[in-house]
């Protein structure tokens, strides 16, 4: 018998539980679109990993010195001599040796710019005619100086072919080459590929007679293993180790693991956002079609159905519209998944083949889906359960309530307790603390949201009578007489736009604490820097330098040393002295004359280290060598040139390649002419590009720009929700007053004050969750920026012309929503309508 009730009513409230099955849709579909698309990035790097290195028995290779040492991001990578293959060669079992150059080098295409980057390595190599990971798809391998061989794709963005002639950029002076041979890179998610002859690669990436590493074959009936151990025993070098081939494509493989471990993460995220505010939807929804159904209920105890028959009745509707949208939201996944992909290829990062399809998204899809469905479904069902039989005979049912001071009590605690574990993860604690702070304190306030409702409302909707007359008088009316129902609904909207203007915050303090870093700490009048890579300012410096009207020109080098068992980054400069008017250097004490070991450290770095004026640190570089260095001066804080500043002769004397940071640069007089002039001298350099004060900020502002349109694009899932949750109770509203409305249409209210009085109540609703998402917002941008201060957001900045936008997008959104409930209420016969009970 409840089977068959629970069916009944799912086909009679069609269109009320496709509402809310819509919500379970939108946050399923963000979970599963999520899974397989990380799903799919996870097979293609499998897949390239198992092509890539495939025969690889032993890798010899040296150790990490110093984390970040990767010769792409500007940090020295640790190398090994080419002699050492010679020793490896006469190990037994040692089938094929090949010493590997690995560095950065990017093709320059046609139009003048060079191609890949956003994200994805440019990878300078060496060509191996025996290595099969790369297929020559036409021409032929480069045997000297002036020749590469590129990927099929690079060539294809460059608009080159075999016989053309090109640039590549690498860490020195550009290369005019001729494009020899192009090769069959695959798939290799928007990397680049650059091929020299050997002796060239390790002239241009490395140095002469160095290899990044060196990877054997064994010979036939060899474990690797094995090979490795004998291997091991014969390098000269404790800083050089052996390892298998196995080992080494794990490695990669778990690199890539975290990376995508880290997208899967922030994407579920906004999906558990997603299906939190869904959640309060379906406990809404729920609420009210079980008290316009209390009379039936109490029939069906009256004949004898007990508690929990009812109340599986009504969790039986639950688990059919979870099903139900788990299914759809399914589906949609794949389509989100495909959207992701799309995105990820128009940012350079690119994707081929079809999608993965595992069982992951399935079950947790149905599981987040039904479960979530489900127990927002059961209270409401609970309280259906605890209607009396003998309430079957009266005309006005009343659904049981608890009191309002229960939950000021109880909504009171749990926003308590989320704030202080918000706070402790601000503290450093953990984000998963902030997360489930965060959510305490939503769920808190949206349990004291029917208390604070009433004198918002009121006070939101005092213009109402004045200005919209009887319309306005009974909207606000409407939304008072349900305090509970106003307040899910609004709640909905209250998480996503709390969301949104706490992120809005952040990114404005953000924003205002670069421009007074850059004030504060850029004196020049130009700012060189590399596009997409690091690069060696001695070129650049010395060109600049000869420009009619350049008065000072220091270049920025970037390293790592580790100190201890820390690694920590450093400037280095060949001009210290010229760093008091370009970088507004403030000395505190000591002196910047630097000489061969000096280095200069801020207060900050100077107090916690305990070191002063002519204490000493012994630094190991990334070449395995330590050397002394000692502080020449302390500076005050400076965010341009960080926590330290070493002396250019003994970073240079640990390494073979040095890579900049920048060029700054002061003018005579700083113009659009002398502008021209600079990038004149830096024609040679086609990645290289010249920044003003006001160019440095936009730049910087532009990045900040970018995460958060990302964000609100993301949660803008979230308040769409809240908007079809605003319908949702509208409609049912609409049902719940039928008699009421036929009323008011019978002694003369038009069927336009009919649905401008609907619209008028959706607005105040939307604008309520406004009004406390983002009074919630305000206050967590705050709390937020006040515990990262210390680390560069110092200035506090709310920006009031956003938060009102979002206030009025609030409304539009209440207007929009009412659409379809107004007409409804509007077109509905009077007769019928006084008739209905």
């Amino acid at each position: 018998m409840i089977l068959k009730v629970t069916v009944r009513n799912l086909v009679a409230h069609k269109l009320r539980l496709a509402l809310t099955a819509f919500a379970v849709v939108l946050g399923v579909a963000f979970v599963a679109g999520t899974l397989v698309f990380t799903d799919t990035m996870s097979r293609q790097f499998d897949q390239l990993f198992s092509k890539t290195g495939k025969g690889v028995a032993v890798q010899v290779r040296p150790k990490k010195v110093v984390d970040g040492g990767d010769g792409q991001n500007g940090a020295e990578a640790p190398t090994l001599p080419a002699s050492l293959a010679a020793t490896v060669a006469k190990v037994p079992g040692v089938g094929r040796v090949h010493g590997s150059v690995n560095g950065f080098a990017a093709v320059v295409g046609k139009n003048g710019k060079v191609v890949g980057g956003s994200g994805a390595p440019q990878l300078g190599t060496d060509w191996d005619p025996d290595n099969r990971d790369f297929p020559m798809k036409a021409g032929r391998g480069p045997t000297g100086p002036g020749e590469v061989a590129i990927d099929a794709k690079a060539a294809a963005k460059a608009g080159l072919k075999v016989g053309d002639q090109t640039r590549v950029i690498i860490q020195g002076p550009p290369q005019t080459v001729t494009v020899v041979g192009i090769v069959d890179s695959g798939n290799l998610m928007g990397a680049t590929v650059t091929a020299f002859d050997q002796r060239t690669a390790q002239r241009l990436l490395l140095k002469p007679g160095r290899f990044s590493d060196i990877t054997v074959t064994a010979q036939g009936g060899v474990s690797e293993t094995a090979l490795r151990d004998r291997i091991q025993r014969v390098l000269p070098s404790p800083d050089y180790e052996a390892i298998t081939g196995t080992k080494m494509r794990d490695e990669n493989k778990s690199e890539v693991g975290r990376i995508l471990s880290f997208i899967r993460t922030f994407l579920l995220v906004f999906a558990v956002i997603s299906i939190f505010v869904g959640a309060f939807i379906i406990f809404n929804t729920f609420s009210m079609l079980v008290a316009q159904r209390s009379r039936e209920l109490a029939l069906l105890r009256a004949v004898g159905a007990s508690r929990r028959q009812v109340t599986r009745a009504v969790l039986g509707e639950a688990i059919g519209v979870g099903f139900v949208g788990s299914t759809i939201g399914l589906a949609a996944g794949v389509g989100l998944a495909l959207l992701l992909r799309q995105l990820f290829n128009a940012i350079g990062a690119e994707f081929g083949g079809g999608l993965t399809f595992t069982y992951k998204p399935v079950l947790w899809s149905y599981a987040v889906g039904m479960v979530v469905t489900v127990v927002a479904a059961y209270f409401p069902a609970r309280r259906a359960a605890k209607i009396p039989p003998v309430a079957a005979m009266r005309d006005d049912v009343a659904m049981p309530q608890r009191s309002l001071r229960i939950r000021v009590l109880v909504g009171s605690l749990v926003t308590v307790a989320g704030a202080v574990l918000a706070g402790l993860g601000l503290g450093g604690s953990g984000l998963a603390l902030l997360g489930v702070g965060l959510g305490l304190v939503f769920l808190g306030v949206a349990m004291l949201a029917p208390v604070i409702a009433r004198p918002v409302v009121k006070v939101i909707g005092s213009v109402y009578p004045r200005v919209f007359r009887t319309p306005g008088r009974l909207a606000r009316q409407n939304a008072l007489r349900n305090p509970r129902r106003t307040a899910a609904t609004a709640s909905a909207l209250m998480i996503g736009l709390a969301l949104v203007s706490g992120i809005n915050v952040m990114s404005a303090s953000a924003k205002a604490s670069i421009s007074r870093q850059v004030d504060k700490s850029f004196a020049a009048d130009y700012f060189v820097s590399a596009t997409a890579r690091a690069f060696s300012p001695a070129e650049p410096a010395q060109a600049v330098r000869s420009v009619p009207g350049v008065e000072l020109v220091t270049a920025l080098y970037a390293g790592r040393f580790a100190a201890g068992k820390k690694a920590e980054s450093f400037l280095a400069t060949d001009r210290p002295e010229d760093l008091k008017r370009a970088a507004r250097l403030s000395l505190v004490s000591g002196s910047a004359e630097l000489g061969d070991d000096g280095l200069l450290v801020d207060e900050p770095t100077a107090t916690s280290d305990h070191l002063q004026v002519g204490s000493t640190i012994p630094a190991r570089f990334p070449d395995g060598k330590t050397a002394s260095v000692r502080v020449a001066g302390v500076y005050a804080k400076n965010p341009l040139l960080g926590s330290r500043v070493l002396a250019l002769p003994a970073y240079l004397a640990h390494t073979d390649r040095p890579t900049g940071n920048g060029l700054m640069i002061k003018t005579a007089k700083a113009d659009a002419a002398t502008k021209k002039g600079i990038e004149r001298a830096l024609s040679a350099f086609p990645d290289l590009q010249v920044q003003d004060q006001s160019d440095v900020k936009k730049s910087v502002q532009k990045s900040v720009d970018q995460f958060v349109t990302l964000l609100t694009v993301l949660l803008a899932l979230s308040i769409i929700i809240a908007g079809l949750g605003i319908i949702n109770t509208l409609a049912l509203s609409v049902i719940e007053r039928t008699r009421e409305i036929g009323l008011l249409r019978a002694i003369g209210t038009s069927r336009r004050q009919t649905r401008r009085m609907i619209r008028l109540e959706s607005v105040l609703i939307a604008l309520f969750g406004a009004v406390l998402g983002i009074g919630i917002g305000v206050v967590f941008g705050v709390g937020v920026q006040r515990a990262v201060s210390d680390q560069g957001v110092n200035v506090l900045s709310v920006p009031v012309s956003t938060l009102v936008g979002y206030v009025v997008l609030a409304a539009v959104i209440g207007v929009l929503a009412a659409l379809w409930p107004a007409w409804r209420a509007s077109r509905m016969d009077v007769l019928r309508a006084i008739a209905f009970e």
